[in-house]
């Protein structure tokens, strides 16, 4: 049972601690310190729903029907695009500060957006529902549980980490040239996983 629960968390750790849509969007609003805790929540809570869906057997399911994959896809690669339009748009514009950070996020707008990066991104859904869903099926039938038990707190203390983590980079982000930094390189991050989706990689 111990040794599925830290497989699962190292699992997890593994598949979420990379440069993708999700944490570079909880970077950005770390930074600026709107609606962190609703952002990290929303993050955590909907990798738990999928990391269960995939330790019950969804991920099976979908392996079975492709043609679910292709739409979330091309789904997911349209926003993508668009949202590393705006990125870069942020990115090349005004000189000032104001225009560089944003402007401010409303509650309903931050959590919807969070939303959309987690289940109009096909990566997640590969990575949570069929990757750790395939893993944990290869357990013992009595480790399955504390497998995604391990692969959920995982994700919990990494989105936490990294909301919260993310104010102590506050004082660099006072120049308006890091801001534009980061939003060209959140505009490339943006670009290449829709690539990789279009391209079917």
């Amino acid at each position: 049972m111990e040794f599925a629960f830290f497989k699962g968390f190292a699992t997890s750790a593994a598949l979420i601690i990379a440069i993708g849509a999700q944490n570079a969007f909880v970077l950005r609003q770390g930074i600026k310190r709107e609606h962190v805790l609703a952002v990290v929540l929303v993050c955590a809570v909907s990798d738990a729903l999928l990391i269960t869906l995939g330790v019950a057997g969804l991920g099976a399911l979908v392996q079975g029907h492709p043609s679910l994959l292709a739409v979330a896809r091309f789904g997911g690669a349209a926003f993508l695009i668009v949202y590393g339009a705006l990125a870069a748009r942020r990115a090349f514009g005004s000189e000032t500060l104001a225009a560089s950070i944003g402007a401010p996020m409303s509650l309903r707008a931050a959590v919807t957006t969070c939303l959309a990066f987690t289940y109009l991104n096909p990566h997640c859904w590969l990575d949570t529902v069929v990757l750790l869903g395939s893993i944990s099926s290869q357990q013992p039938e009595g480790s399955r549980t504390a497998f995604g038990i391990g692969a959920t707190l995982a994700s919990f203390v990494w989105f936490f980490a990294l909301g919260f983590g993310a104010r102590g980079l506050r004082g660099l982000f006072e120049r308006p040239m890091a801001w534009k930094i980061l939003d060209a390189t959140i505009a490339l991050v943006m670009w290449a996983i829709a690539a990789s989706l279009l391209l079917g990689h």
